[in-house]
């Protein structure tokens, strides 16, 4: 299969980023999504059934892109650069499955990210939440709401653009409260 890259613009202060549904996502996932009051969703892939996606999209709009798994999932695209406007607060997100080898970007997406000039990558695939920088990205990883994988936490991420400023959180579905490693 042909890799299949969109683009998109999307006006939102307030962005939930989930992965790694693997079609079995927490049970209280959907309630604290919606606690978050996203202007959109984003999926960065291992959906599983797409029923997933219709379930998130009850809450807010969501985008997804295709993970390793999902193989039915033609329709969906491997890769997705978004032009988010919050306000005036113009940024360009690169939202896409597998991205990066531990805390480093691989450089397949360093590549992408650099030829769309995106300032933020957005991945899954680990299940590992993560939050940091490499090659001149700003990388996001939101875990995984899915099925509990080793002794990972399962949690989200909650992007937030206020005064032109962006935050990155991730949320624990089992506790509710804000995660921190």
């Amino acid at each position: 299969m042909p890799f299949r890259a969109q683009r998109t613009t999307v006006q939102a202060k307030k962005l939930v980023v989930v992965a790694d549904t693997h079609s079995a996502p927490h049970p209280r996932a959907a309630e604290l999504i919606a606690a978050e009051k996203p202007d959109r969703i984003l999926h960065a892939g291992d959906i599983g059934a797409l029923s997933v996606i219709d379930e998130l999209a009850k809450i807010a709009p969501t985008l997804a892109v295709r993970g390793n798994i999902d193989v039915h999932a033609a329709e969906l695209p491997d890769a997705l650069t978004i032009d988010l406007d919050a306000d005036g607060a113009e940024m360009r997100l690169l939202l896409l499955h597998i991205a990066v080898n531990g805390p480093k970007l691989r450089a397949d997406a360093a590549r992408r990210a650099h030829a769309e000039k995106a300032a933020l990558v957005i991945c899954g695939h680990s299940h590992v939440p993560f939050v940091g920088r490499d090659k001149g990205c700003a990388v996001f990883n939101p875990g995984s709401i899915g099925p509990r994988r080793f002794h990972l936490p399962i949690v989200f991420g909650v992007m937030a653009i206020t005064n032109g400023k962006m935050s990155l959180e991730h949320v624990d579905c089992e506790t509710g409260e804000r995660w921190l490693p």
